[in-house]
């Protein structure tokens, strides 16, 4: 039977209440893992353990971030995603709302992509095979506020 957004977004919160240390209440579909959550490159890493232990499955790597089209010249030009390099965005990552990212392609910011809808809409892809009964990108509650440094 497959999971729904909900379902998935419970274990994913409890991933990420584990890696990043980080309060329940934090963990909402808006939350951005750098900004909101305090992620940094190095829990990615653990993040993407994690979930392959909750889910039973494998993540490839560069599946659920395609570093690799930062480094391609025909995908990005002096920092900034190409028209080409969008749309390869767009086709490799299918369960991210990149409608901001769309606006200002700069690939400094593409860390904001990764929202905990993000990642609930990546695992419901790779565990249903669809994205059936997630709601829309951007349909979600709002991120609580940063924490202050």
């Amino acid at each position: 039977m497959a999971m729904t957004y909900d379902d998935v977004l419970e274990k994913v919160k409890e991933v990420l209440t584990g890696a990043l240390a980080v309060d329940d209440d934090q963990v909402t579909p808006k939350a951005k893992l750098n900004a909101d959550l305090g992620a940094e490159s190095i829990d990615y890493l653990d993040i993407t353990f994690q979930l392959e232990k909750a889910f039973k499955i494998k993540i490839p790597q560069n599946d659920l971030i395609p570093q690799n089209l930062f480094t391609d010249p025909r995908f990005v030009s002096n920092g900034v995603m190409t028209a080409d390099g969008l749309a390869e965005l767009h086709r490799l990552m299918p369960f991210a709302d990149l409608s901001e990212f769309d606006k200002n392609p700069n690939i400094n910011s593409f860390r904001d992509v990764f929202t905990v809808d993000t990642l609930v809409r990546y695992m419901m892809l790779k565990v249903n095979g669809n994205l059936d009964g997630a709601p829309p990108p951007g349909d979600q509650p709002e991120a609580p506020e940063a924490p202050s440094a």
